[in-house]
């Protein structure tokens, strides 16, 4: 952070000679100084290069026309003025809150000049810096001696043993030394919330609008468990999503309370709806509840959000509509909605308070902003005991949290802040928006067939699409009005195989196909379904990345249409039986996958296997309980109707909970285990294609187990 744009020279020596002189001081002061052509030219510079701290310009050539345009990029940057005893300074007063200074041009004044902008350089530095990073920064700059913990004493152990040698050189000596003890008193205690470390959830509650924030360095899934833990007391009844993620089921097993699910929609492709709108009425929770024994009144709700494949909440009618005293949502994947125009009303956080109820939002710094893996918040909206929620979360916070996260969390929180801020998110809704309009316009160019985009037609301007009743794009048959949203960031491509309403074609290209093409190119897709792929644009995706996928979409149709052997186009997936894709082109392989979908019906497996759960039996707590009794055993998948299954079943793709612990699939929840065999299916036939599934094991022989309940007679609740 050390570059200066001067704006020159000016053809006249009284001008042009200060500068020659203060070029020379800043350089002495350690600054490198560029020279724009133009301000079209330096407004560029500024909004691509950030490390930029500092402009110098003539007044008189440029006035507030350009100090307004560089405020539109970056509020904060620091702006130096030249004048002579001439110049017009008509200032207002909310001008002068930019950060502007002026100077005289005179010769022979230019160390002064230099020292006086390395001060207000290092002032901006400090202002722009969160509290506790600048502490942390500070402190390692003091380089003290300390005889705690961590042993490796800020590198130095390393730097004792040859390996240690190699991690030392690979990770730098400054993330070292800022993996520091909380013996440290001067950053405060992250479990106590004192000094910078407060100040820090202060700065971060105030970014995100906020009543208070918590940062989490063991990710969402903690975060989850913290709110969780403290928002249901043992025995209460809690309101959860259906398609959650694992960390709120692991809570459900964790603690004794009774789960009542809040079904989602899905679509023929296997896209993940939200909850419809009739889901929150207080005549549909009352009919649950009096069809889940032992269960009350909730007093607690989980919403996923947004769900996985990039579908927003109204969020202000779930908060006025949901008869519970809080709500939380999980919004691991939406932690940049409180930042942009088009997400307004769509966020945990947006705005004032709900009466009579607490709101709850937690999210991933790390997934889609700038932080470290393992960096979460949680944001709080509402009354609540501080004291009490606090023991929830030191009881799953580290007494060691390393301070990198910490500071990766404070500092994406600070990216987000000002002009600068708004702009990162912009660029990000901007560049998915081309991205969409390439596809588009490679499809309407293209000689036969190529990929399309989940998206209504004819966008123009970045905006969330409704998925509005009536609409066939988005294959939702009970869509609610108002209510969902699409995120112009969550790209999701089509391949050729299926409607949006769950027709097969004859021929077909299975997403998996092209997830695989992509990932031996460098290419990592986020989420495969049967005819579609999930591509996140967050805010470090840059034009060579959009490309370089782009890149890979149309090689992938290239070389479908030759026809190439899959040992050529695809020599990973060759590697997994060479023998049996020996002579095999890709062409056959496609044919072969879509044949089978087709014989399995998926469509219609897919719609069945979520429109009617399997039978809780017991709660996830309960089931717990009895595994770790030793009450259970393993059993093949396909014997898994009329058992008891004592883990989650999620198999990936979709991502998203099948049979919960406790839950029994009975004749009425069949097409459960017929979707779940149907994916097993599909490996079993083609090596390499086997499908993840968590909570069951897949042997050397390919057969896939899982564990049960014993015994369900000599069960008994805990």
């Amino acid at each position: 952070m050390n570059i200066i744009a001067i704006m020159g020279p000016h053809g006249a020596f009284y001008k042009d000679q200060p500068i020659r002189e203060l070029d020379a001081a800043l350089q002495q002061q350690g600054f490198q100084l560029i020279y724009p052509n133009d301000a079209s030219d330096l407004l560029k510079l500024i909004e691509h290069n950030p490390r930029i701290c500092g402009v110098i310009f003539d007044w008189d050539e440029y006035s507030l026309d350009l100090c307004s345009e560089i405020n539109q990029l970056n509020e904060y940057l620091p702006l130096y003025a030249f004048i002579n005893t001439h110049s017009s300074l008509d200032v207002s007063i909310n001008e002068m809150r930019m950060a502007l200074w002026f100077f005289e041009y005179a010769l022979n004044a230019a160390e002064d000049i230099a020292r006086r902008i390395r001060q207000y350089t290092n002032e901006y530095l400090d202002s722009i810096t969160p509290p506790l990073t600048r502490a942390l920064f500070n402190y390692v700059a003091e380089g003290k001696y300390t005889f705690c913990t961590p042993g490796h004493m800020a590198g130095t152990a390393f730097q004792k043993s040859p390996v240690g040698c190699l991690f030392y050189d690979f990770f730098g000596a400054n993330t070292l030394k800022a993996d520091i003890s909380i013996s440290v008193t001067e950053l405060g205690s992250l479990l106590d919330h004192t000094g910078p470390h407060l100040e820090a959830e202060e700065y971060v509650a105030r970014t995100f609008g906020a009543e208070q924030s918590y940062m989490v360095t063991n990710g969402t899934s903690t975060a989850n468990k913290i709110v969780g833990m403290f928002a249901a007391p043992a025995g209460s009844t809690v309101l959860i999503d259906r398609n959650c993620h694992k960390s709120l089921t692991h809570l459900l097993m964790m603690s004794d309370i009774i789960p009542i699910w809040l079904k989602p929609t899905r679509n023929a492709l296997g896209i993940l709806g939200g909850i419809p709108r009739k889901e929150f009425s207080k005549e549909s929770i009352a009919l649950k509840v009096g069809q889940t024994p032992r269960s009350s009144w909730p007093v607690h709700a989980v919403i996923t959000y947004s769900t996985y494949d990039g579908l927003l909440y109204n969020t202000q009618y779930i908060k006025q509509t949901l008869d519970v005293p809080s709500i939380h949502f999980d919004s691991a994947w939406v932690p940049y909605t409180n930042f942009h125009p088009i997400y307004d009303g769509k966020s945990g956080m947006s705005g004032e308070r709900t009466p009579g109820k607490v709101v709850y939002e937690t999210q991933s710094a790390h997934k889609l902003l700038a932080a470290f893996s393992q960096a979460s918040l949680i944001h709080i909206k509402g009354a609540y005991d501080e004291q009490t929620f606090n023991e929830a979360y030191m009881m799953h916070t580290t007494t060691s949290p390393n301070y990198a996260i910490v500071a990766s969390i404070e500092t994406a929180a600070a990216m987000l802040r000002g002009n600068p801020g708004k702009r990162l998110i912009n660029r990000s809704v901007e560049r998915a928006l081309h991205f969409r309009r390439e596809v588009q316009r490679l499809r309407e160019e293209s000689d036969g067939w190529f990929f399309d985009i989940w998206q209504p037609d004819g966008i123009d301007e970045a905006e969330c699409w409704p998925i509005a009743p009536g609409e066939a794009w988005h294959g939702f048959s009970e869509a609610d009005s108002d209510h969902m949203f699409l995120d112009p960031i969550k790209v999701t491509i089509l391949t050729p195989g299926m409607s949006e309403q769950g027709g097969m074609a004859d021929e077909g290209i299975p997403a998996a196909l092209v997830a695989k093409f992509l990932d031996e190119r460098g290419v990592v897709v986020e989420k495969t379904g049967p005819y579609n792929l999930l591509f996140l644009f967050s805010i470090g995706i840059d034009k060579t990345k959009a490309m370089s996928l782009l890149r890979g979409l149309t090689e992938f149709k290239r070389a479908y249409d030759l026809n190439l052997r899959v040992k050529n186009m695809l020599p990973d997936l060759y590697a997994e039986d060479p023998d049996f894709y020996r002579n095999m082109r890709i062409q056959t392989l496609a044919e072969g996958i879509h044949t089978l979908i087709r014989q399995h019906d998926l469509p219609r497996l897919m719609r069945q296997a979520f429109d009617v759960l399997p039978e809780m039996k017991m709660t996830p707590h309960q089931m717990f309980q009895q595994q770790v009794k030793g009450n259970v055993e393993t059993v093949e998948l396909s014997e898994l109707v009329g058992r008891v299954s004592a883990n989650m079943i999620l198999p990936y793709p979709p991502g998203v909970p099948l049979v919960m612990p406790g839950e029994m699939i009975t004749a009425a929840s069949r097409a459960v285990l017929d979707f779940l065999l149907m994916l097993c299916t599909i490996g079993e036939h083609y090596p390499g294609f086997e499908t993840d599934i968590h909570g069951a094991t897949l042997t050397e022989e390919g057969r896939y187990l899982v564990r049960v309940l014993k015994n369900l007679e000599t069960a008994k609740p805990d």
